[in-house]
C-alpha cells in the first residue's frame, strides 16, 4: 500500500472558503496537492484564478478518474449531499465543510463510508481552525469523557461580544457582523441557533456515538436576548454566550442542548470573543482541556480543509470509535436545568411547571426570574420562545434528581429557621 499519495483535487465552490483553499494550496507546495478543476454556479463572475480551471459541469470532476479527492464547500445542502454521495461511490475521498448537509444526512453518510470504504473528512465543518473532531476521535475514550461545552458559532459570538463590550443593540451588532462577513446574508441559520445545533449533531457522534437529527435537539439562538439580560449578567459578573453542551449523567445517558447561557467571567469560554470558537472538554483523569481558535473566515476554514487533505495522504479515515467499537450512549430528557427567564408579562410564564423559583424581580420595563425546571418542559413547550420571552441558562445549569432533593431540603430547613 502506498503510504503517501499525490492528491488531485476537484473543488466544488469558489466562495470565501474555496478561494481561501486555492490560495493556501499555492503557498504549500510540499503538500503535493493540486486543484485540477473547480465547479462553479455563475461563470460570469470575475475570479482571481485562470479561466480554464473553472467549469459549470459537475461531471467534469465526478467522472474524471484522475481526480482522487473531491473538496465540497458549497452552501446548499441538497446538492452538496448529491456531490458527496456520487464522489464516494465513484471511489474518491471527500473533504466537506457543509455542516448543514452533514447534520441532515448523517445516517446515510455513515452508511456510504462503510459501503465504499472511502474516507469522508469534515473537520472544517465543526469549528473551522480547531481540530476538535480529530481529538474526540483519537484522544478521548468514551468512558472517560464527562462533558464537552463549546462556542461553535463565530457569528453569534461576535454579536454577543459587541452587545456586551460596546453595548450595541442586537440589530446594530448583527449589521456589523454581516458587514465584516461573519454573518451570512440570511442570518437566521446563525442567529436562531440552527448552525450551532447542526454542528453539535455530528460532534455528539464523535464524542458519544449518538446519531440524532438536529430537530431532536433542544436548541435556541440569541435572537431573544435583550439588552436588559446583558445588564443583569453584568450585575452578576457573568457574560452571555451561545453554548453547545453535552454531559454524561449518573445513569450513563447524555444531556445535550444548544442554548444561551450565563458564563462566569473566569470560565474558559468567557475568554472566547468576537468570531473565535472555544471548546472545553472534561475527562476522567485529565481534568479540563481548552481548545481555542478562529471559527469563521477564509483562511481559518481553509486551514482545516488543508489539515484533512494532509491526513488523506496517509489514507486517514474516521473510525467512529464511540459508535462502532463501544456501546453508544443515548440522549435523555430526564434531568433538570436552572434557568433565567425575562419577560414582559408573568401570565405568559407557566409558573406551576417550575420545581422551584429562587429569584424574582419585577422591574418597570421587564421582569425576570431564576428557577429550576425539568428539561422535558423545554422540549415539549414553546412558551419560552414566544411573547418576547428570553431564556438563558445559568452557569453549571444541569441538575439531577438527587441535587434537586438536596436543594429542596435546604430551602425547607432555611424556611423553618
Amino acid at each position: 500500500m502506498e503510504t503517501h499519495k499525490q492528491l488531485t483535487i476537484g473543488l466544488f465552490g469558489f466562495g470565501v472558503v474555496g478561494e481561501g483553499l486555492y490560495k493556501v494550496l499555492q503557498q504549500t507546495p510540499s503538500l503535493k496537492a493540486s486543484i485540477k478543476k473547480v465547479v462553479i454556479k455563475n461563470p460570469e463572475k470575475k475570479r482571481e484564478a485562470p479561466a480554464e480551471l473553472f467549469t459549470t459541469d459537475r461531471n467534469a470532476i465526478l467522472e474524471d478518474p484522475s481526480i482522487n479527492v473531491v473538496v465540497e464547500v458549497i452552501n446548499e445542502s441538497g446538492p452538496a449531499f448529491e456531490i458527496v454521495r456520487t464522489a464516494l461511490k465513484n471511489g474518491k475521498s471527500v473533504v466537506s465543510a457543509s455542516k448543514k448537509m452533514i447534520a441532515e444526512h448523517l445516517p446515510e453518510l455513515l452508511e456510504l463510508q462503510q459501503q465504499t470504504g472511502e474516507s469522508l473528512l469534515y473537520e472544517s465543518a465543526a469549528c473551522a481552525s480547531i481540530p476538535v473532531i480529530r481529538n474526540l476521535e483519537e484522544y478521548y475514550d468514551n468512558d472517560l469523557l464527562h462533558s464537552i461545552k463549546a462556542i461553535v458559532n463565530g457569528s453569534t459570538n461576535f454579536i454577543l461580544t459587541k452587545m456586551f463590550e460596546e453595548k450595541l443593540g442586537f440589530k446594530e451588532a448583527l449589521a456589523l457582523a454581516q458587514k465584516l462577513g461573519f454573518a451570512e446574508s440570511d442570518p437566521s441559520l446563525d442567529v436562531e441557533g440552527y448552525d450551532a445545533a447542526n454542528k453539535w449533531t455530528f460532534l455528539l457522534t464523535h464524542a458519544y456515538g449518538i446519531v440524532e437529527r438536529t430537530d431532536k435537539l433542544v436548541f435556541n439562538g440569541i435572537q431573544d436576548v435583550k439588552g436588559s439580560d446583558a445588564d443583569v449578567a453584568r450585575e452578576k459578573r457573568y457574560d452571555i454566550k451561545l453554548v453547545a453542551q453535552a454531559k454524561k449523567l449518573q445513569n450513563g445517558k447524555v444531556a445535550a442542548f444548544v442554548l444561551p447561557q450565563f458564563i462566569h467571567q473566569e470560565d474558559h469560554l468567557a475568554f472566547v470573543k468576537n468570531e473565535y470558537n472555544g471548546v472545553v472538554i472534561e475527562s476522567g483523569f485529565a481534568d479540563k482541556q481548552f481548545f481555542y481558535g478562529k471559527g469563521a473566515g477564509s483562511f481559518p476554514t481553509a486551514s482545516a480543509v488543508l489539515s484533512d487533505l494532509s491526513a488523506l495522504r496517509y489514507q486517514y479515515k474516521y473510525e467512529y470509535k464511540k459508535l462502532y467499537h463501544h456501546h453508544p450512549h443515548e440522549l435523555t430528557d430526564d434531568f433538570y436545568v436552572r434557568v433565567y427567564l425575562s419577560f414582559d408579562d408573568i401570565r405568559n410564564i407557566p409558573k406551576e411547571k417550575f420545581e422551584l423559583i429562587e429569584e424574582w424581580h419585577a422591574g418597570k420595563d421587564r421582569k425576570y426570574l431564576i428557577g429550576v425546571i425539568h428539561f422535558h418542559e423545554l422540549r415539549e413547550g414553546r412558551w419560552w420562545k414566544e411573547n418576547n420571552t428570553s431564556l438563558v441558562l445559568t452557569p453549571e445549569p444541569i441538575l439531577e434528581e438527587e441535587e434537586i432533593k438536596k436543594i429542596k431540603r435546604e430551602s425547607l430547613e432555611f424556611a423553618i429557621q
